[in-house]
């Protein structure tokens, strides 16, 4: 299977400037997340970033990096200006790996791509794990995915979904056999979907739930879910979690 993986690195942060070049262990953040996609056998590692710094930095490391415009009102949105000036065929399977998952299972990368190459008539492929924890399971932070018989998202929501009605009338704790699923936000699309998503309006859904996977079921593409054992690692939001990461690689 072949398969190439961007990694969308804007420069501007509310909650952590200058994010993609955070120093964890006298590596920026951004090459911390190159060097785990290298691992999972792409065939290329793009970064694509709006900022001259980020640019350099991914450089100087000796890794490929694209400068695409800062215009773009999300990483899928930089993701085909790369399709575009790559000049990549419409069945090139493209994984979106965040510029801030510095602790990503590289496994995670490649069984994203390996879900879209199995399954032809879906248009982008993304990673779920079951949730056992109700605090979790209550989070709006926490973005949930029900999916159908054969593996395809039905919905994903930031509320409560599946609700197990009965096991929680009386504030029961979640029942072990619920399929309640968390979503990761690891994608692998179709290049070809890629230029298709771009021409693609907003959805009512996706601006309520703040979630743009929303809109590629409300124009009636399927996704395929795989779903893997465990959590994925933490990535990097704020200070608190990068204070976290870089404890975790330090031990």
């Amino acid at each position: 299977m072949v398969f190439q993986v961007v990694i969308p690195a804007r420069y501007a942060s509310s909650r952590l400037p200058g994010k993609p070049l955070a120093d964890i262990h006298g590596k920026a953040m951004v090459v911390h997340v190159v060097e785990r996609a290298l691992q999972s056998g792409a065939q290329s590692v793009v970064v694509a970033t709006d900022d001259a710094r980020v640019q350099e930095v991914v450089s100087a490391a000796g890794y490929q990096v694209l400068m695409t415009s800062p215009d773009h009102a999300s990483g899928t949105e930089r993701l085909v200006e790369v399709v575009d000036t790559l000049g990549w065929a419409d069945d090139t399977l493209v994984v979106n790996v965040q510029g801030d998952e510095p602790l990503l299972d590289p496994q995670y990368i490649r069984a994203v791509a390996q879900q879209l190459a199995t399954h032809a008539d879906a248009v982008m492929a993304t990673l779920a794990h079951p949730i056992v924890e109700q605090g979790e399971f209550m989070n709006p932070n926490v973005v949930k995915v029900v999916c159908d018989a054969q593996g395809y998202a039905m919905y994903f929501s930031r509320a409560p979904i599946p609700w197990p009605r009965d096991a929680l009338a009386g504030g029961q704790v979640l029942p072990a056999d619920a399929p309640i699923l968390r979503h990761i936000g690891l994608y692998a699309y179709r290049a070809g979907f890629l230029k298709t998503y771009a021409q693609l309006a907003p959805s009512p859904l996706e601006g309520c739930e703040m979630l743009e996977q929303l809109r590629v079921l409300w124009h009636g593409y399927r996704i395929s879910l795989g779903i893997i054992a465990e959590a994925a690692a933490p990535g990097v939001d704020t200070p608190e979690d990068l204070a976290r990461v870089r404890a975790l690689l330090a031990s």
